[in-house]
């Protein structure tokens, strides 16, 4: 009888280890699987989609932010494994982008213009996997790698749109007939937001001046609010924060100040109650889209897909009290932009 309960009891510690180990488990965003027959429960193939941020980091309420949006998205909606890898300097773009690629994963994405010397390296030395770039042209990297697929913006049509409503603004306003932006580093996608902003600022008000300067960082909330001070003391009613993390101190200056603030890429209306609207840049979008063109054979490497204002990939935020009588003006504008009435738009400040 005794024997019989040791034996018993030998079998039951057998059976309890035996479903502990069943039970260990990687989660998505460290699973090293990249098994090609298994499926999601949609009955379509299982997806691996990786992300190197630029240095803004995902607490930047912008940019990366939206970028981990989208994948979140693919997790939820494609069930895609997912992984993000962070960057805290230029220096972590080739090892994060090697590292995702020695992974074997089906897409890898790096965030950001900064990004593409090190994306064309990466990427020759990766031909078997399939990468995407935001805001670089891929016949534009070095060497030409064909398994790289654009994701570009008409940053300037949304820039555009704000400084139409800020020029409005400023205008029923009254006073100094001066707005402002805060740039990050001097990269396409900044510039193309600032020509935008200036030319449709002197559309709506053609008196009006525009004050811009660079921060020269993508990080630093106090450099850019320290410029955004300085354009509010020579007069500026209406600031335009375009250099993601840093940019939301030249927000916080325009509500220490009391003027308006205008974010950037993300609808940062949220951020405080003087953030009249917001540059809408979505990238959540275009990270979601190409990961499910990836899931169902249609990616494209070597060539780019273009978000604009027909297409919805950019457009206008929230718009608040202070911004809502100029609403209907600026959803006209929009509206020309979409369909052609409107397209001498420059991508570059002077031009």
């Amino acid at each position: 009888m005794r024997q019989n309960l040791i034996r018993w009891l030998l079998v039951g510690v057998l059976v309890c280890g035996s479903a502990a180990l069943v039970a260990c488990g990687s989660d998505d965003s460290s699973s090293k699987s990249n098994d090609s027959s298994s499926s999601s429960s949609s009955g379509k193939k299982k997806i691996r989609i990786a992300m190197v941020t630029d240095i803004g980091g995902l607490n930047d309420r912008g940019f990366n932010a939206l970028a981990y949006k989208g994948l979140q998205q693919a997790k939820s909606d494609l069930g895609a494994d997912i992984r993000v890898l962070t960057s805290k300097s230029n220096a972590d773009y080739v090892p994060n982008l090697s590292t995702l690629a020695r992974q074997k994963y089906d897409l890898v994405i790096g965030v950001g213009f900064l990004m593409g010397d090190a994306m064309a390296k990466v990427a020759k030395s990766f031909p078997q996997t399939n990468f995407a770039i935001i805001d670089f042209p891929s016949a534009a990297l070095k060497g030409k790698p064909q398994n790289v697929h654009g994701l570009l913006f008409k940053e300037n049509e949304a820039g555009y749109l704000v400084g139409t409503m800020a020029g409005l603004y400023v205008k029923k306003q009254g006073g100094k007939q001066v707005v402002s932006a805060v740039g990050g580093q001097k990269v396409p996608a900044v510039d193309s937001y600032a020509a935008g902003y200036e030319a449709g600022a002197k559309k709506a008000n053609p008196g009006i001046k525009t004050l811009f300067a660079y921060s020269q960082d993508f990080v630093d909330q106090a450099k850019c609010k320290e410029i955004a001070l300085n354009q509010i003391g020579q007069g500026s009613q209406v600031v335009f924060a375009i250099a993601g993390q840093c940019g939301l101190g030249a927000l916080d200056a325009a509500k220490q100040k009391n003027v308006q603030g205008i974010g950037v890429d993300a609808d940062q209306g949220y951020v405080n109650g003087n953030v009249m609207t917001s540059a809408l840049k979505k990238v959540d979008v275009a990270a979601f889209d190409t990961a499910k063109d990836v899931q169902d054979g249609k990616f494209k490497p070597g060539t780019d897909t273009i978000f604009d204002v027909k297409s919805g990939g950019v457009g206008l935020g929230t718009v608040s009290a202070a911004g809502q009588p100029f609403e209907a003006d600026v959803k006209k504008v929009q509206d020309q932009i979409a369909s052609g009435e409107i397209t001498d738009i420059p991508t570059e400040l002077g031009k």
